[in-house]
């Protein structure tokens, strides 16, 4: 799995005992991300809706959410693997941007993953195995890339991994049924189908994930888009359509309160932490007209970059952390006695 800001790698086994206590068999994971969560909820046997505005995202979706492991050609997959590990690198936009002009990649690693690239898009494109594809190459790209995860900055010295050789590897398909979708959050969730439980992880600040994996959106697009600044970042980062009210101060509180009360679904599970625009009191009254609310505490180590102290972008460290752990709140919603079983997962 790539790495990611927000990750809740550490959540899953209490994510998915959740799910299972809450006795669902439809879920909703509604910023889905990396999709760790709703693939989680998969394996349990749960139909799981994926939702996210990333392009990234939606290729991990129809990947590990849409694709039932037990039908798809899996020879067929690993036979394209292997070929396209044996393509040759051919240097092209991807290069120059963020391995010659930036410094994300080694210029081996862009000469390939340029050359992989094209060819995944002329001879897949119409194929069952495009997305897992995808797929296998973003992770690749992310095993041998110089950064601490953001895609907002580089490291002033290579990391040790980035001379590894780019290596295609089996995505690992899910077995069972599931569903992807590419949009806003807000405009969605009042349309989607009902389900039994809807996670919810909206983002909390003003960090934009446009921003932080522009070379993902890029890598999926293929569109060679004009770049800016010492990160290269696609010059559409500054578009205003491309910003959520999730990462407005002054939007935040409206939003996530229309979201709570559109998404249709009987069992609510909210992450937010304590280093956000809302109190938990805030998160609790919001959630109070949908049902019983538990609310849970988990300690949280912060994201590696937070730990590691402030650079500026000639890479001089000019600040340090505050501090490096935060508290995760997850809030329980829904009927009394469903979230009383959730709850006693946690034993409070």
């Amino acid at each position: 799995m790539i790495k990611y800001l927000g990750s809740k790698r550490t959540l899953v086994p209490l994510l998915s005992a959740l799910a299972q206590a809450s006795g669902a068999r439809t879920a909703l994971d509604l910023f889905t991300g990396t999709t760790r969560v709703a693939q989680a909820f998969k394996r349990q046997g749960i139909t799981v809706s994926a939702v996210d505005l990333a392009s990234y995202s939606e290729v991990f979706a129809r990947t590990w959410i849409t694709i039932d492991a037990d039908k798809a050609n899996q020879s067929e997959l690993t036979a394209a693997l292997a070929d396209l590990n044996s393509t040759a690198g051919e240097p092209g936009y991807f290069t120059k941007t963020f391995c010659e002009d930036a410094r994300y990649f080694q210029p081996k690693n862009g000469a390939k993953i340029d050359a992989i690239r094209n060819r995944i898009e002329n001879e897949f494109r119409d194929s069952p195995m495009y997305y897992p594809l995808l797929t296998s190459l973003i992770l690749a790209s992310d095993r041998v890339d110089s950064t601490t995860g953001l895609q907002m900055a580089f490291l002033k010295s290579w990391a040790s991994r980035s001379f590894n050789s780019l290596e295609l590897r089996d995505p690992s398909l899910i077995a069972g049924q599931g569903f992807a979708y590419r949009g806003d959050a807000l405009e969605l969730a009042a349309n989607l189908p009902a389900t039994d439980l809807a996670y919810l992880d909206p983002p909390y600040n003003q960090h934009r994930y446009f921003a932080n994996y522009h070379i993902w959106e890029t890598l999926v697009r293929w569109d060679s888009p004009d770049s800016y600044g010492i990160a290269n970042k696609r010059l559409d980062v500054r578009d205003p359509e491309t910003k959520s009210a999730f990462n407005s101060k002054r939007e935040f509180r409206n939003s996530i309160e229309k979201l709570i009360t559109d998404v249709r679904a009987e069992t609510l599970v909210l992450s937010y932490n304590n280093e956000s625009w809302l109190t938990k009191d805030d998160l609790i009254a919001m959630c109070e007209p949908r049902g019983a609310v538990q609310l849970i505490e988990v300690d949280f180590k912060r994201y590696v970059g937070a730990q590691i102290g402030i650079f500026n972008q000639a890479g001089k460290k000019v600040g340090v952390p505050q501090h490096q752990r935060n508290l995760e709140y997850l809030v329980l919603v829904g009927e009394k006695s469903t979230v009383a079983k959730m709850a006693k997962v946690t034993n409070l």
